[in-house]
């Protein structure tokens, strides 16, 4: 995320709850994919969890970006 946007986001975090439910959860995502990508190897089923945690995070970033929208 750029810091242009997600200082946007932060601004408005105290006005919108479900802005709040999704940058929280962003965060969280955030931190999920770090731990994946400080190993050198991967098992199959770590590859398929970091696809969807990936999928998830790219989805709620789009949501965080509408809700923006909505208050622009």
């Amino acid at each position: 995320m750029e810091n242009r946007e997600e200082q946007t986001i932060v601004s408005l975090l105290d006005k919108d709850p479900e802005l709040k439910k999704f940058y929280e959860e962003h965060q969280e995502l955030e931190k999920k994919l770090a731990d994946f990508q400080h190993k050198h190897f991967l098992s199959p089923e770590e590859e398929v969890e970091m696809k969807k945690i990936q999928k998830l995070k790219l989805a709620g970033k789009d949501r965080m970006m509408e809700l923006v929208g909505k208050h622009r």
